[in-house]
């Protein structure tokens, strides 16, 4: 976005004038359509101005916007800023706050007080301490985190695992990205306490090669962790031991599926696994192995700081914490959105993000990747729990949101799930390998009106054996992007695309 040009701009113009001014590149607060923005720090918190150009430099400097002056890009103070107001951010609480690669700030900002009483808990009240909070796996799968670290802790074993796949490929989503890049130290505290909960002594994270920054913003922070003891030996003096590193992705879209990405830590192709047995059982190199992505670690600090019912607090029904909403496509204001489960999708598109860029209305939003549903306006106000959305047949994933307004061709995105299945398919199972093929020649003929009727009914027919022949989600999902658009728009099928017994 040009925040670099920016920020070399305002060094300039600041030695120019002889103005002392400290410059930190502080990562996103994830309001995209503000990018890049700037922050300064007044006696009465911060103000922000943005989007800003290095040719806009000059002009703040002329309104004295390092003490807050006004000027046409001011935006006010950071926090009355209304798509951030609107939020409750728990797991991204530091994110564009503080120097993503400073230990002392991480500290200063709350960092570490969850490891620091971890240390002082037995493994199974910390996994107890998890499981009490509700919070479960944040990658796409939801399934309940400390579920999955009580079976690590009673895995007999020599040696344990956690490992978090960080490997981000679903289309619109970058959570992952933000996490990493702008709060690491967050990231590392709740891989050691996954490690100390389960007596596991290493760790691995599995960042997708398209990351390079991430990449280097988390092999700063862990150098400086072992560097101040918050990693290796004598963890902060308690005699307990973890270690770290990360391993750079090998950029297929399977590898991550938890299998297929131990398989490629491994060394060896990223295909899927058959299961049983589970990782938590035998996972990385054969021993019990912790698998969480990203977000769901990086809220583990604070479940283990404020306590299981602070978290727990957050959502609805079986749904607890907060969702962090990744909101994309044709949308007025996309950016990272932490709130609590139950907000619904009209809210985020329409009150949060400002309804599309086009100024067209929303015809169709696909939640949870690309392999998700294809939600129509009907069912905009279903609340974003997973249990809700499992009963549309939709997902929540990994909370991606992609908005199409009414110009889409929604046959063609069906076309594009189909063909995305094929080329990203590790072709160890036939219904994905070869279904997604066949697959995407019927919604060919379908689109080129051959016996219509006869294709549409062979369509669903292959969709029902992917859903349910399938080894992993990749080809077990494909159906959802497709059979939705099927069912919610038939007219962009041909007349007779209708819903068919």
């Amino acid at each position: 976005m040009g925040a670099e040009k920016v920020a070399v701009g305002i060094e300039i113009e600041a030695r120019r004038r002889n103005v002392p001014v400290e410059l930190v590149r502080n990562g996103s607060r994830g309001m995209f359509w503000l990018e890049p923005m700037v922050e300064v720090e007044t006696g009465a918190g911060r103000v922000a101005y943005g989007p800003v150009t290095p040719g806009d430099v000059p002009a703040l400097f002329d309104a004295g916007f390092t003490t807050g002056g006004g000027h046409p890009l001011s935006l006010g103070p950071t926090g009355e800023i209304a798509f951030l107001k609107k939020q409750q951010r728990l797991t991204f609480a530091r994110a564009g706050i503080t120097d993503p690669i400073s230990l002392d700030d991480y500290i200063a900002h709350d960092g570490y007080r969850g490891l620091r009483n971890a240390l002082e808990m037995a493994g199974a009240d910390i996994v107890q301490t998890v499981t009490d909070s509700g919070l479960r796996g944040r990658g796409g799968a939801a399934f309940p985190t400390g579920i999955k670290w009580k079976t690590v802790l009673n895995a007999a074993a020599n040696r344990k695992y956690v490992v978090c796949n960080a490997d981000e490929g679903d289309s619109g989503t970058y959570a992952d990205r933000m996490i990493m890049e702008g709060d690491p130290y967050v990231l590392i505290e709740g891989m050691t306490i996954a490690g100390i909960a389960v007596g596991a002594t290493r760790g691995y994270i599995y960042v997708r090669s398209e990351y390079p920054h991430s990449i280097a913003a988390l092999n700063s922070a862990i150098a400086t962790a072992y560097e101040r003891g918050y990693l290796g030996p004598g963890l902060l003096a308690s005699g307990k031991t973890f270690d770290l590193e990360v391993r750079k992705a090998a950029g297929a879209y399977v590898c991550g599926e938890e299998t297929a990405m131990l398989e490629s830590l491994e060394g060896k192709r990223g295909m899927v696994r058959f299961k049983p047995p589970l990782p938590a059982i035998k996972g990385l190199f054969g021993e019990p192995t912790i698998i969480n992505n990203v977000l769901s670690l990086a809220t583990v600090p604070i479940i283990l700081d404020k306590g299981a019912e602070f978290y727990k607090d957050f959502g609805m029904g079986r749904s607890r914490g907060t969702l962090p909403i990744q909101l994309a496509g044709n949308v007025r204001h996309g950016g990272l959105i932490e709130t609590a489960f139950g907000i619904t999708l009209r809210e985020v598109m329409y009150d949060l993000g400002g309804g599309t860029a086009s100024g067209r209305p929303i015809r169709a939003a696909q939640v949870g990747g690309p392999l998700g549903a294809y939600l129509p306006e009907s069912q905009f106000d279903t609340p974003m729990d997973y249990e809700a959305y499992a009963a549309i047949r939709a997902v929540l994933g990994h909370g991606g949101v992609v908005v199409f307004d009414d110009t889409v061709d929604m046959a063609a995105m069906a076309r594009f799930a189909m063909e995305f299945c094929a080329v990203e398919s590790c072709g160890k199972c036939t219904p994905c390998r070869i279904g997604s093929i066949r697959g995407t020649e019927v919604i060919d003929r379908i689109l080129a009106r051959t016996e219509h009727g006869r294709n549409v009914r062979l369509l669903r027919d292959l969709c029902d054996t992917m859903l349910n022949g399938s080894l992993c989600a990749l080809g077990g999902m494909t159906p959802y992007p497709v059979l939705s658009a099927l069912d919610h728009f038939p007219e962009d099928f041909g007349a007779e695309g209708a819903k068919v017994a």
